[in-house]
C-alpha cells in the first residue's frame, strides 16, 4: 500500500508518496508520468514519519539550503536499469549539472559496454518518480540545451536558478 500527502512549495502543489516507511514519489502538480511507478491507490496519510521528514528537507532546500538526498530514505520504484540512473543522478552536486550523454557513458562502462543510449537514458531519468530530490533537474542536452524535464522546462530552469548553478551555456530550445 502507497500513502500520499502535499506540500505546498514555491513551484506548487507536490504530491508525495511513501511505501509506509520510505519515500516513494515526489511530483509536480501536471507532471508527466505522474504517478506512474505506483502502481496501487495512494491513501491520504499526512502523519507519517517520512513525508513530516520530506517537507523539512524540501523547506531547507526551498530556503536555499543544501539539504543531502542521504537525509531522507528513498524507494523510487523501477527496474534495474532506471535505479542505476538515479543512482547517478544523486551524485550530481548542487548547483552543478550533467549532460546524458556523460551519464550514458557511466552506465556503459559500468556494465561493460562499448557505448549506452543518451535517449535510454533520457528516458529514465524522465521517468524519475522523486522529483527535485533525486535531482533530475541537474541533466541537461550535450549542447547546453535544458531538454526533457517531466515537470516542464520552466521548472527545470527555476530549480537551477534557485540552485545558482551556472546558467551562461545553458538555454531552453
Amino acid at each position: 500500500m502507497f500513502y500520499k500527502t502535499v506540500y505546498n512549495s514555491p513551484l506548487g502543489v507536490l504530491t508525495l508518496a511513501s511505501d509506509g516507511t520510505n519515500l516513494s514519489g515526489v511530483w509536480l502538480a501536471g507532471q508527466k508520468y505522474f504517478p506512474s511507478s505506483v502502481d496501487s491507490e495512494m491513501v491520504g496519510n499526512a502523519c507519517l514519519e517520512i513525508f513530516r521528514d520530506t517537507k523539512i528537507w524540501l523547506d531547507k532546500y526551498f530556503k536555499g539550503e543544501k539539504p543531502q538526498i542521504g537525509e531522507l530514505p528513498l524507494a523510487p520504484v523501477g527496474n534495474k536499469f532506471r535505479q542505476s540512473v538515479w543512482k547517478i543522478l544523486c551524485e550530481i552536486p548542487y548547483g552543478e549539472v550533467t549532460t546524458y550523454g556523460k551519464i550514458a557513458a557511466r552506465i556503459a562502462q559500468q556494465r561493460g559496454l562499448k557505448r549506452m543510449s543518451a535517449q535510454a537514458v533520457g528516458g529514465a531519468v524522465g521517468h524519475n518518480p522523486i522529483s527535485i530530490i533525486i535531482p533530475c533537474h541537474r541533466v541537461v542536452g550535450t549542447n547546453g540545451s535544458l531538454t526533457g524535464y517531466a515537470g516542464g522546462i520552466d521548472i527545470k530552469a527555476k530549480l537551477l536558478k534557485h540552485e545558482k548553478a551556472d546558467m551562461t551555456k545553458l538555454f531552453v530550445p
